[in-house]
């Protein structure tokens, strides 16, 4: 009886340690993304092909003197098609007031990524789309959901960012670029 629980006392220090040791090893450096977005954060340097196969570098959007609304999507998400289709009904106008530029940013993997270019063409968006087929940009950004959007000032500071999608959300965005271009129309 005695040599059970002393086996049972090991046991459990030592899953006290490695919880510990885990604990540790995740606090040492925070990692890139939303934690930092209250501070300085920009768009990182990530290289991402546009539908058309052209590499596109996400922090030049940054260095645009443009505000930029990132939309994270995917062919398979209603929600984020949703979005970006009642966006693309206001954009014309948001570039006039607000001098925005909207980039839809289709984490498609490779199987599905050819669906992008036709989707987004049979809807006559005319945002930049890009495709990030490794979702390297949702990593740095530390996105874990779509549809997700963030929005950089035209200095290239990432301001604000959201999850989900629900109607009328495009509204609450307009206000926030209003906040942004203080002396718009």
């Amino acid at each position: 009886m005695q040599v059970y629980k002393i086996k049972n006392m090991k046991r459990i220090c030592l899953m006290f340690v490695l919880l510990g040791i885990g604990f540790f090893m995740n606090a040492q450096e925070p990692k890139k993304g939303i934690e930092k977005i209250l501070g300085e954060q920009r768009l990182p340097e990530v290289s991402l092909n546009n539908v058309d196969g052209k590499k596109i570098n996400v922090a030049d959007y940054g260095k645009s003197g443009k505000v930029t609304v990132l939309s994270f999507w995917a062919t398979w998400c209603i929600p984020c098609k949703k979005e970006l289709s009642n966006i693309s009904e206001l954009y014309e106008e948001w570039q006039k007031k607000y001098n925005v530029q909207v980039v839809a940013v289709s984490i498609d993997d490779s199987r599905s990524a050819g669906k992008v270019k036709p989707y987004v063409e049979s809807q006559r968006w005319t945002y930049q789309v890009l495709l990030d087929v490794n979702q390297d940009l949702k990593r740095e950004l530390n996105i874990q959901s779509v549809p997700f959007t963030v929005v950089v000032d035209s200095t290239g500071k990432i301001i604000s960012t959201h999850s989900g999608y629900v109607e009328g959300d495009e509204f609450v965005l307009e206000e926030e670029l209003q906040k942004l271009v203080p002396q718009s129309k």
